[in-house]
């Protein structure tokens, strides 16, 4: 029988090699074509999201995109930790999977790990924004304001329903759409 600890330590490594090799998109999920880097770089912020360990509890969350030196992506994610009534932040980097023309990044906020940034909806004015992650876990609404009108809401609710999203457990920032 393993011990508690040994049994810790295998996970943790599953858990590393996972997260090493979470670039690619989830099936059915496509990123956005004719993508341009200079017009999503600055800030968004986050409108609504599916919660995670690393989120959780933040509100007024912010994400920024400048260019780092080495071509990538410096991606700067700010939000208030209301419990510890503080404000967070975190630095990573982001470098695109294929090209520069389609939104499909990878994102590391620690170490050589990294994570997908699938955009799989963006206005033409780079408005507002439709984000997942590796797997259907992940999403997020971004915007250029902390708040989005309620067609854009329906429409990413609506998308994200149609692509397998568990849309009942977002977290709305933003205001929450109306209810029919």
């Amino acid at each position: 029988m393993y011990s508690e600890n040994t049994m810790r330590s295998v996970q943790l490594i599953f858990s590393l090699f996972f997260l090493s090799g979470c670039s690619y998109h989830p099936d059915g999920i496509d990123p956005v074509s004719n993508f341009s880097v200079d017009a999503y770089l600055g800030k968004w912020y986050e409108v609504a999201r599916l919660d995670h360990d690393f989120e959780a509890g933040l509100t007024q969350v912010t994400a920024d995109y400048s260019y780092r030196e080495d071509g990538g992506i410096r991606v700067i994610n700010r939000g208030f930790n209301q419990a510890e009534e503080r404000w967070e932040q975190a630095e990573g980097k982001a470098y695109f999977v294929d090209s520069p023309d389609i939104g499909h990044l990878k994102v590391s906020f620690f170490g050589p790990f990294y994570g997908a940034y699938v955009i799989f909806d963006l206005d033409s004015d780079y408005q507002y924004s439709y984000v997942a992650g590796p797997n259907r876990n992940y999403l997020w609404l971004l915007a250029r304001t902390p708040d989005v009108s309620d067609a854009v809401k329906q429409n990413f609710l609506e998308q994200a329903n149609t692509l397998g999203f568990t849309t009942s457990e977002l977290i709305w920032l933003g205001t929450p759409p109306d209810q029919p």
